[in-house]
């Protein structure tokens, strides 16, 4: 089989331009806030390297989380960056200033190169949310951010006291602060608890609340409930499934569990099975 290759006639088209031609390489006013918002970009990383903090937890502070915390920071939600408040495997959170109205602010950065990537895949696969994420590890951890970041809006609309999400940007994510004075308020565990009764009868409401609009939290217990200013905060709902995901069940199952044996050695007479099914019994979960 023979092909025709054609070739462009020549007699419609432009003549050779001049080589020497004039090109205008004039600055504009583009061009000037960029190479300025390089600079100030450049003097922001230089300052967050300098801190103690980076070199503590380089891990933590790549050039593209440093981009980041220059957009929040332009944004002005950011005004100046403290200490950490929290690390785990997955993420440190920070304490910052922010505005005059709000003072101060948490920020969680979470590590992409150091999250536990398999642990991250078991709450997002079956999330009809992210039924087109792949395999990419990068790609899970700033799903994994966003996810949270919904997850704190869904609760918070539902009438659960969480941390206030206020703004997202890759995988970093700006939050209400919980606490006083750059120190963060206390755990469940750690509070001294003079009404537990009360206390579990808050939990257990949070919890339905939750499966109201949908949700299970999925790693509930007395570590991400927090005590501050006289209420309970929920905590890290960043695993927090919907109710059409495929396990869960098992993870309501577990939440239960661990909330009910907290209160046991409160001295409280209340079963993991009761608590499931008091939540499931008073929920109307519009799914």
């Amino acid at each position: 089989m023979s092909e025709e290759y054609g070739l462009l006639d020549q007699e419609n088209a432009d003549a050779p331009g001049d080589e020497w031609e004039e090109i205008d390489v004039t600055d504009t006013e583009a061009d000037r806030i960029a190479r300025q918002r390089d600079r100030e970009f450049s003097e922001f990383r230089e300052r967050i390297k300098d801190t103690e903090q980076f070199k503590v937890e380089q891990s933590v502070f790549d050039d593209a989380t440093l981009a980041a915390l220059y957009k929040l920071v332009q944004d002005g939600y950011v005004r100046a960056f403290g200490g950490p408040i929290s690390s785990g495997k997955e993420a440190t959170v920070y304490n910052a200033l922010a505005d005059d109205e709000r003072e101060e602010v948490a920020v969680k950065i979470y590590r992409i190169n150091a999250s536990d990537f398999q642990d991250m895949r078991e709450y997002l696969v079956g999330d009809p949310r992210f039924e087109e994420l792949s395999g990419n590890k990068k790609r899970v951890v700033l799903a994994w951010v966003r996810k949270e970041f919904a997850n704190l809006k869904r609760a918070a609309r539902a009438g659960v006291r969480v941390p206030e999400p206020i703004a997202v940007q890759r995988n970093v994510l700006v939050m209400e602060f919980l606490g006083n004075d750059g120190e963060r308020a206390p755990t469940l565990d750690d509070a001294h608890l003079e009404n537990p009764e009360t206390a579990y009868e808050v939990v257990r409401e949070y919890m339905r609340r939750l499966y109201d609009a949908g949700l299970v939290h999925g790693d509930l217990s007395e570590y991400n409930i927090i005590v501050h200013d006289g209420e309970l905060c929920i905590i890290d709902l960043g695993q927090a499934v919907t109710l059409h995901h495929p396990n869960s069940g098992d993870f309501l199952t577990r939440d239960c569990a661990n909330v009910a044996a907290f209160f046991q050695r409160q001295g409280m007479d209340v079963t993991g099975d009761e608590l499931e099914a008091w939540v499931r019994e008073h929920a109307d979960p519009n799914v």
